[in-house]
């Protein structure tokens, strides 16, 4: 099959991806999808469906064994480890299931990581940008606390700050209430969707939550390594 370049348009695209572990057979074959600017989609599935192996692949963690995979325009194959680390570290916020604060750090050192990574800011201007983006998520008073001191749903508030505090084109958000009871994961959703369109990024969630999947403007399902469409949703307000 001829492989296809970047859908015009999308933040991220996978045209004919196929993926498969060592010594397992393909978890994903022949995967096309593109995302564009601002959209916000859900992937539901079953554990094991390939769901979770789809975002390492967007975010260039893994390599695709067969396809394409184009972030922000820019093919990830043709990309070495290093760059496509500088890649997404610059465009992408990452919002994981556990929370992967690092516990030796400050919460505002924390939200101010990603700052440290991908940009050129003085050591000023990356605390008075974490600082605000802990404003934003609610956090404002915490920012001298180390992660071990703040509950569940405070820890993954402060993982969707560092996610979004260098202003990222993409999101990809794996299970980010999965560890949470449902009244906090309800919050902590809520306050992800809110912040997603403050800021005006694309968001892929994998959850397997058909309630919450259905408040994003597009819903597919993962079966058996495909991606197969289950309508779009109007969203509803977060």
């Amino acid at each position: 099959m001829e492989q296809q370049g970047s859908v015009e348009g999308a933040v991220l695209s996978l045209t004919d991806v196929a993926f498969a572990y060592p010594g397992e057979g393909e978890v994903l074959h022949g995967v096309d999808f593109a995302l564009r600017a601002g959209e916000r989609v859900a992937i539901v599935g079953e554990s094991g469906s390939g769901k979770s192996t789809l975002l390492h692949l967007a975010a260039g963690l893994e390599a695709a064994a067969r396809g394409q995979v184009h972030l922000t325009g820019q093919a990830l194959a043709g990309l070495d480890e290093a760059a496509r680390t500088r890649l997404r570290r610059g465009r992408v916020g990452i919002v994981f299931q556990s929370f992967h604060l690092i516990p030796t750090l400050t919460v505002l050192e924390n939200v101010m990581l990603p700052l440290e990574l991908a940009t050129d800011l003085s050591a000023g201007e990356r605390r008075e940008r974490a600082a605000a983006q802990l404003e934003a998520v609610g956090l404002g008073d915490k920012g001298a606390r180390y992660p071990e001191a703040l509950s569940g749903g405070e820890q993954q508030r402060v993982a969707i700050a560092r996610a979004l505090v260098h202003e990222p084109a993409l999101i990809l958000a794996d299970e980010p209430t999965g560890n949470l009871d449902s009244r906090t994961g309800e919050t902590v959703f809520a306050l992800l969707l809110e912040q997603a369109r403050a800021t005006g990024c694309s968001l892929l969630l994998v959850t397997h939550s058909h309630e919450l999947a259905g408040r994003l403007d597009r819903v597919l399902t993962m079966r058996d390594g495909l991606l197969q469409s289950a309508g779009s949703t109007e969203a509803a307000p977060a």
